[in-house]
């Protein structure tokens, strides 16, 4: 299977378009499997979003430019930036807050748990580079062998910025227990020679192989959920929004 989820299947405002991929899908959940939900954010330097709680989320915060002060409700205060990652696993229940020091834009991702009520944990992951040039880059997943990272569900997020004059395929541990969301952060590709994805968009892929290509840069990220795993849809953002 392979389907396109283009920018008029979301909601949001001029700063925040939010995707509910599951929507593409079914009327009864907002969900696909463990991806909750991705809001896209461009938020000049300034704005404030105050303090504010969360429940059951695992939240990562996937920043390509800017500056953000990250402030919780356990007294810690941190710096996301494109090298410094943030997830927020915020179980039973988990308050912080943002202030935008710079013009920012990037991924607010929401996961859902593989349990209810879990202890709350912030976790930061210090990036080599800002990008991943034509190489699939593992940044978040449930093996902390694999990523500091760590997600509480069965659910892998890679990235990577491709260049033109190359195809590209998915990574090669994504086997058939595995359905993915391949979702253009910038630019555009061309998937199969003709499936045209641009900024925002995001294409479903079950049992397919795919390859994919640009004829200038693009960035992409890749979720990857093993849809025989557990995992709980009741959070406050990830989960079922019906």
């Amino acid at each position: 299977m392979l389907k396109k989820i283009d920018n008029s299947k979301k909601s949001g405002n001029q700063h925040i378009s939010i995707l509910y991929p599951g929507l593409e899908l079914t009327d009864h959940d907002t969900g696909y499997y463990t991806i909750g939900r991705i809001d896209q954010a461009h938020i000049h330097g300034g704005a404030l979003i105050k303090m504010h709680p969360h429940v059951n989320d695992d939240i990562l915060s996937y920043f390509r430019s800017g500056k953000v002060k990250h402030t919780d409700s356990e007294g810690f205060i941190e710096y996301i930036t494109p090298t410094k990652l943030m997830l927020m696993k915020a179980g039973k229940l988990f308050y912080h807050e943002e202030a935008v020091l710079e013009e920012q834009e990037g991924l607010q991702i929401f996961i859902r748990p593989g349990e209810k009520d879990s202890k709350p944990e912030v976790i930061f992951q210090e990036l080599e580079e800002v990008h991943s040039i034509n190489e699939w880059r593992l940044i978040a997943s449930p093996e902390k062998e694999k990523t500091s990272l760590t997600l509480s569900s069965q659910t892998w997020i890679y990235d990577m910025q491709i260049t033109p004059g190359k195809t590209f395929k998915l990574p090669q541990d994504v086997n058939e227990d595995y359905h993915c969301l391949l979702y253009v952060f910038q630019g555009s590709i061309t998937v199969n020679g003709n499936i045209g994805l641009g900024k925002g968009e995001s294409l479903f892929i079950k049992d397919e192989n795919i390859s994919f290509e640009t004829s200038d840069r693009a960035e992409l990220v890749l979720f990857v959920t093993n849809t025989k795993s557990p995992y709980y849809d009741g959070g406050m953002y990830s989960g079922n929004q019906k």
